[in-house]
């Protein structure tokens, strides 16, 4: 008898809980509250659903960096959690005012190893870039092309992009940084939802401000942008350091999280070329199926399955890119 009171109590703070989350949200009403081992989920009748427990999330994901970064209130350093906004610290941020350095462990059980986005050839660098900076760093691809997590994290951003980076998904590591993923023909994960290195997490394109279908990707700190290969050796596909040391040096003075509105240029000739020697690409028809390509392809389904990251029972969709060399 206790024990059905029990759940009874417990099913009750639940649905009152709901019922006040629900009427604080913009007016979206849970048409349906789910218990899952991660949480309890609330399902909206315009089909999208969250977490309970995210309405407490405050995007603090590293208690020491968040100490360190809040402990000279004259530097007014600020960072929130918004699923709406590419950049949460209202353009105040200028972080080649760092006084000190901050050592970042970018490897640990937080985050997992490093994994790259994309294993693709580099098409365009970070820096000074046709009358303004650009950001991050362009890897070449084919639309339909995997992308992944470079570390675990949370997905704070994963929406249609007005300013330029189209299908943009930004995911926020427990190291302390964010990595942006641009420019993509569609999103693999929701708004704080929790990702793990080397997942999928979107699929490549050309959406927004591009020219030829283009993985835009950036590391930024406190929504400042910092030059990926301070951390990352595109060419040998691995992490250079598991130690970042961030100090003022990492950012361009009175940069501004908008001051780069042009996020992908035409990819070269050249570049284009020497992707397309190094690999080979594949476009699934309707009714193939992965033996059936591998063998017209004179490869096999385990190398399919290690290229493209998938497993031989993974559906493959129609009109989607499979790496074949």
């Amino acid at each position: 008898m206790n024990f059905l009171f029990s759940k009874f109590q417990t099913l009750s703070i639940v649905l009152f809980s709901t019922f006040l989350y629900a009427n604080s949200i913009s007016a979206q009403i849970a048409i349906d509250t789910i218990m899952t081992p991660q949480g309890t989920m609330l399902v909206y009748a315009n089909r999208t659903w969250e977490y309970l427990e995210d309405k407490e999330f405050d995007g603090i994901m590293n208690d020491k960096v968040f100490e360190y970064m809040n402990s000279n209130p004259d530097l007014d350093f600020f960072q929130s959690w918004d699923n709406d906004m590419c950049y949460t610290s209202d353009l105040k941020n200028d972080l080649s005012k760092l006084k000190d350095t901050l050592w970042l462990c970018t490897t640990h059980d937080a985050v997992g190893d490093f994994h790259m986005p994309f294993d693709g050839v580099v098409t365009s660098r970070y820096g000074f870039r046709k009358g303004r900076y650009h950001n991050g760093i362009d890897i070449n691809l084919e639309t339909g092309d995997t992308v992944r997590a470079t570390w675990g994290g949370k997905v704070r951003y994963a929406k249609f992009n007005e300013g330029g980076f189209g299908n943009l998904v930004i995911i926020r590591h427990p190291n302390g940084l964010e990595t942006f993923y641009a420019h993509l023909s569609a999103h693999l994960v929701a708004p704080n939802q929790e990702v793990k290195a080397g997942e999928p997490i979107g699929l490549g394109g050309n959406t927004g401000h591009s020219f030829g279908s283009h993985l835009h990707f950036e590391v930024r700190f406190y929504d400042a942008p910092m030059n990926p290969e301070e951390l990352i050796d595109f060419d040998k596909q691995k992490l250079k350091d598991e130690n970042l040391f961030v100090t003022s040096s990492l950012f361009r003075p009175g940069a501004k999280p908008t001051d780069s509105q042009e996020h992908g240029e035409t990819i070269t000739a050249i570049a284009v070329a020497t992707s397309a020697s190094a690999k080979k690409y594949y476009k699934v028809r309707s009714g193939d199926t992965l033996s059936a390509i591998a063998a017209r392809n004179h490869t096999s389904v385990s190398a399919l399955c290690k290229l493209n990251g998938i497993r031989a029972t993974s559906v493959i969709q129609a009109g989607r890119n499979l790496r074949i060399k």
